[in-house]
Parts: structure tokens; sequence; C-alpha cells
């Protein structure tokens, strides 16, 4: 499968890395340029991840972005200056053919998984398609998910792991998943920032236990995962959204190098 100007393939791990939000236009420059570097450094193929809008925010009060129309345009910038592929989430059908202009990568949101109408607008933009298992979902059905967009034609799918509700505001991750999902036929991204997640566990605002992210990456890489999804972010005691679940800028190439390894073991 081709993202852009990358291809993904089963002999080398690429990453799908950036912070939750587009907090602003400076910020969202800076760590892509960051994460370029470290990229290039180790060689590892990297997408450029960040929300234009998380219309999912517990709170009413919550920072969502800057939305649809500046939050592309960002985005395009991230592209052209520094040459990678970007990905974002959209939360309602009419949203795939403005992205699409964009993006490389169009992600469905884990909680919109089995909305029909969102599948089909965005399996009908040819792009690459993203989707997050649902927290309430078991591997399984996951090809009916695929089954959904693969109506439109578009063969090109990602199915992407990111925890299971264990009881209320905790999640735990079952790596059985990840060669369940693969026997489905297409890539399978282990999301480790995610799936570290407490939802809501601070007073409408998700906390997280982001010492775990390392096992849980290095886990699904070892379990057949073929990509790695990262929430990184340079301060994330200050993120405007999920800082509580992201990893610090400063620990990821660290740990990219220690997760290729695992993935050489693999081949």
């Amino acid at each position: 499968m081709r993202v852009g100007n990358i291809e993904l393939n089963n002999k080398n791990l690429f990453s799908v890395l950036g912070p939750c939000v587009i907090e602003s236009e400076e910020m969202t420059m800076r760590i892509a340029g960051s994460l370029k570097k470290i990229s290039d450094d180790i060689g590892i193929p990297l997408i450029f991840k960040a929300s234009f809008d998380k219309a999912n925010r517990s709170s009413i009060t919550s920072y969502r972005g800057p939305g649809i129309n500046e939050g592309l345009r960002i985005l395009k910038k991230v592209k052209d200056k520094y040459g990678i592929p970007v990905l974002s989430d959209i939360h309602e059908p009419w949203q795939a053919d403005i992205a699409a202009k964009v993006l490389d990568v169009i992600q469905i949101p884990a909680f919109l998984c089995r909305q029909t109408d969102i599948l089909i607008a965005a399996g009908k933009t040819g792009l690459p398609i993203n989707v997050k298992k649902s927290q309430f979902m078991s591997p399984e059905d996951m090809e009916f998910v695929s089954d959904k967009i693969r109506t439109t034609g578009n063969k090109n799918i990602l199915l992407t792991e990111r925890g299971t509700f264990f009881g209320y505001r905790n999640l735990v991750v079952d790596m059985r998943n990840i060669p369940v999902m693969k026997r489905i036929g297409y890539p399978v991204i282990i999301d480790a920032t995610h799936s570290i997640q407490r939802p809501t566990a601070t007073g409408g605002v998700s906390g997280g236990d982001p010492e775990f992210i390392p096992q849980i990456a290095g886990s699904g890489i070892l379990s057949g995962a073929d990509g790695v999804f990262l929430e990184v972010h340079p301060d994330p005691v200050n993120a405007l959204s999920d800082g509580a679940n992201s990893l610090d800028l400063k620990n990821l190439k660290p740990l990219l190098i220690w997760l290729q390894k695992i993935y050489n073991t693999t081949l």
C-alpha cells in the first residue's frame, strides 16, 4: 500500500506519530520537524497525525482544535514543507471529500467505526482509510467494518488496535486481537498511547498511565503489528488534549529504535 510518498510493506516497521490535536501552527510545525528528523535518522517511514477537530471530547469545555479549514491548511503546510504524508480523523460524512484534498490517510475514530455512512464516504475518496477498532468491539467484527469500505472499491485499509473497555474508565489490550485482525487481510497498527488511557478519569478529562507505553508498543509489535501509533508532545503536562496518555517527545527516538529491533526479530 502506498501512503503519500512512502510504501507500507511487511519488510519495514512504519509509524503514525504526532500530537492529539492541532494546538497551533507553530507547535504543529515544530513537532512535525522533530518527527521528520527522528524518522530520517533511524529509517522508519513516518505518517504525521494530528486532529483538526476532536468532536468526541468528553466535556463541552475541552479544546477541540482549529476546525476543518484552518486545520487542513496547517496539515498541508506540514506536508509541503517536510514531504511527509499526513493523517487526520473525520467525524461526519461530508468532511471526507474536503479532507481528501489534503490528507494522505483518512482516519475513522473508534467511536464511529460502525457508522456505515462515514465509512462509505471515506472509502469513496480512494485514500487509505485507517479505522480504529472501537473499545466495545471484538477484533473479528472489524471484518464487517472493512466490508463496508470495500463496497466502494477501496481496498486501502488499515486497522488499529487501541484497547478494550475493562470496566469503567480503564482499558486493556488483548494482544490476540492483532493476529486476529491481520487474518482479515490488512495491515494492523498498535496504538500504544490511547491503549493506556483512562477515559474521563479526571473530572471529564482523560487520564492515563504513560509509563506503560513502551510495554504496549513492544508487545504489539511482537504480536505481529505492522506499524505503531503514538501521540507525542514536547510538553505533555500542558498539552491541550490527551496529554496524560501522550509520550514525551524526548523519549521517542530510543523507543522507536527499540521497537525497530523487536520488529526485525519477527521477520
